[in-house]
């Protein structure tokens, strides 16, 4: 099976959420083919979540998890640290202040 290359899930998913007048920015481009992407939900109150995307070894499926969560400015330091280690990582922040990502809805897994 084929799967999606990181640039072409990201613009589906910048697609998605301008659908729903959710706004969003690419932070930093990664690989275009094979990047990990980190989701950083900003709720504007001064706090925020990151996502990234995890395989779970029991069930063979990828899933959005929490990697952070809290003040933003934490998250971000947790979002710098991650771009330390992956210099291929792309980096989407999401501002809602209803707490809207899209992440769990059916394709974007």
């Amino acid at each position: 099976m084929n799967r999606l290359t990181t640039e072409i899930w990201i613009a589906a998913y910048l697609t998605r959420l301008r659908l729903a007048t959710i706004p969003a920015f690419i932070l930093q481009k990664g690989d275009h083919s094979a990047g990990a992407v980190l989701v950083k939900l900003n709720t504007l109150d001064g706090n925020a979540r990151c996502f990234q995307r995890r395989f779970d070894l029991m069930t063979g499926e990828r899933e959005w998890a929490v990697l952070t969560d809290g003040v933003e400015a934490e998250v971000d330091a947790s979002i710098e640290k991650q771009k330390g280690f992956d210099p291929d990582l792309w980096v989407i922040e999401v501002e809602d202040k209803a707490g809207r990502h899209l992440l769990d809805e059916d394709g974007l897994g």
